[in-house]
């Protein structure tokens, strides 16, 4: 494949490894604005992947539509804005991947965390919290993956209707500790504690490579698709 990378920070340099080794070509790496208008002069790319940040996702999205360019992007950030993206992805037939985490490992875990919540709906006597831990340089708290397991856990626990990243009392809410330090790849830990016992489920990232493997991985299944998807798609779940 021909792989235009948007946003070359870490994630971008380690999906550019993980590209080249799969014998993938990258044939330009977007890191502005001015970028994009370059980018009509360069050969005609086969996908973007985009790890951009949440203040330009949107924008790179809709210039990969205007280019008829499928786009990867493990930004998050943006999903208030997620009807309108599916509406104009659709409408143009164009092709979307998102994902607010692209490991294997954690996509299994969003679906242990689906199943936990099933489990525990009618046990009332649980309060239920998230955790979760990253590198002082991740700038959105909480993590897309945190957001993703706490909405899970709303659709299938009746008693629970929002999430919070502060400090209340609203009894309805999960609350979600963010903890940034140190150069912290990702934890996350989803905890029902009750006054006799704790049940925990933990995902803890190593590395970034199962982030970019999985992210490239997700453009080689994406090619020749029209529509949106999501990891779960790509992995029949």
């Amino acid at each position: 494949m021909k792989i235009i990378l948007s946003g070359y920070g870490k994630m971008g340099k380690e999906v550019e490894k993980i590209a080249l080794k799969r014998n993938h070509q990258i044939v330009a790496t977007i890191d502005t604005k001015s970028d994009w208008e370059q980018i009509k002069n360069k050969p005609k790319a086969d996908v973007v992947i985009d790890f951009s940040l949440p203040s330009s996702v949107i924008d790179n999205i809709k210039n990969c539509f205007q280019l008829n360019i499928p786009i990867v992007t493990g930004t998050t950030g943006w999903y208030n804005q997620l009807e309108e993206i599916k509406n104009i992805c659709l409408t143009n037939n164009q092709a979307l991947l998102y994902s607010s985490n692209f490991s294997i490992g954690v996509n299994v875990f969003f679906e242990i965390n689906k199943r936990l919540a099933q489990l525990m709906n009618l046990q009332e006597e649980y309060e239920i919290s998230i955790e979760e831990a990253h590198h002082i340089q991740k700038l959105d708290s909480p993590s897309g993956t945190a957001i993703t397991l706490a909405n899970e856990i709303i659709k299938n626990i009746d008693r629970k209707n929002s999430w919070t990243n502060t400090i209340d009392n609203d009894v309805t809410s999960i609350k979600i500790k963010s903890i940034r330090e140190g150069n912290i790849t990702g934890i996350h830990t989803v905890i029902y504690d009750s006054p006799i016992d704790t049940i925990e489920i933990k995902h803890t990232a190593k590395n970034r490579i199962g982030l970019a493997s999985g992210a490239v991985i997700a453009a080689e299944w994406l090619i020749g698709k029209k529509g949106i998807f999501e990891m779960k798609d790509l992995l029949n779940l």
